[in-house]
């Protein structure tokens, strides 16, 4: 790797600092980001001073908040040299693994894993690394399992990585196509009566499946597969019937599927078939007094061979730093009763 650690020189004011080297100034352009606002996103979480100079990287502050900051510097510019990119979100994952130290979640076996890219998902238009313990956890069980629950807040990456999966699968000739669904529940808003034919009607609930598909597979060859119905994207309703067989399921917002509709669903799963069901029991947008399916089948199906469940929490969020805080926010009164 074009990196190297310096030893501090005997500079009295600089013997707090420790001292980074890169090889490659295109990379390290990369690693600070536009404005440097990815040395400017570390020094705010960290509580560090970065100094770049040259090809050359100061860090000073509290000596585990060095260690950190130095530790993922070096991942983030391990994974820039094996042609990978670095996003906001990889540098909170990286810090909220080294947090992870107090709770022996083995942050320094995640940062290798992070660097060398052992668990990668890879799509036509992107690869994917989890980001986080549990995101990693959630990616080998969608792997092993037949039938996996992600469950948790929003923004932890629960549907992405899904449908990552289901890609891979389906470019590497494990599946013969991709079904993605999601109850059609209005999120506590009456809209009234839509324009349009069916497809016009369901789109907008069905959006953020096509947003994710679109992250992965070439606008072209998406739409080719769609028209040949190779990968098809329908409300919860619409599975009725109809036997799921070699293809990768994915149902979304699972929190709003009444128990019919669930136990429906998962019941449709065919021979050399996968299904992945995710949700948020916070965020459940049925008629008062009406049960969700995903709480009851987290009851019915706990230990049943073959199925699998992984759980997030507000530290596995992907998104804006400030989603977590919320989400943080809205647990606490929640535990207050409020």
């Amino acid at each position: 790797m074009g990196i190297s650690a310096l030893t501090p020189p005997p500079d009295p004011r600089n013997d707090a600092a420790l001292h980074l080297e890169f090889s490659d100034n295109r990379l390290l352009v990369d690693l600070c980001g536009e404005y440097d606002r990815n040395l400017t996103h570390l020094e705010s979480q960290l509580g560090v001073q970065i100094i770049r100079r040259g090809n050359q990287l100061d860090i000073l502050g509290p000596d585990d908040a060095r260690t950190q900051a130095r530790d993922i510097l070096q991942a983030l510019y391990q994974r820039l040299e094996d042609g990978h990119t670095v996003e906001a979100g990889d540098i909170a994952g990286l810090i909220r693994m080294g947090s992870a130290a107090t709770q022996d979640e083995e942050p320094a076996e995640q940062l290798e894993m992070f660097r060398t890219g052992r668990l990668e998902i890879r799509t036509r238009k992107k690869s994917i690394s989890p980001r986080t313990k549990a995101q990693q956890d959630y990616t080998r069980a969608l792997i092993a399992n037949e039938m996996n629950f992600g469950i948790g807040p929003a923004g932890t990456g629960k549907t992405y990585i899904a449908v990552a999966v289901a890609v891979q699968m389906f470019t590497d000739g494990l599946v013969d196509k991709i079904l993605l669904s999601r109850p059609a529940v209005e999120a506590g808003e009456r809209l009234g009566f839509l324009p349009g034919d069916m497809k016009e009607k369901v789109d907008p609930y069905m959006q953020p499946l096509y947003d994710a598909l679109n992250d992965f597979l070439p606008g072209k060859q998406l739409q080719k597969l769609m028209e040949e119905r190779r990968i098809e994207i329908a409300p919860l309703a619409f599975m009725r019937g109809r036997t799921l067989s070699n293809a990768f399921v994915v149902l979304d917002e699972a929190q709003n599927a009444t128990e019919m509709q669930m136990k429906m669903f998962l019941t449709r799963l065919g021979e050399g078939s996968r299904m992945a069901i995710t949700g948020d029991r916070s965020q459940v947008d049925l008629p008062r007094g009406m049960a969700s399916g995903l709480r009851a089948a987290e009851r019915i199906l706990e230990g049943v061979e073959g199925i699998g469940f992984s759980y997030f929490t507000s530290a596995d969020v992907v998104r804006h730093p400030l989603v977590a805080r919320i989400i943080q926010a809205y647990e606490r009164d929640e535990e207050k009763g409020v």
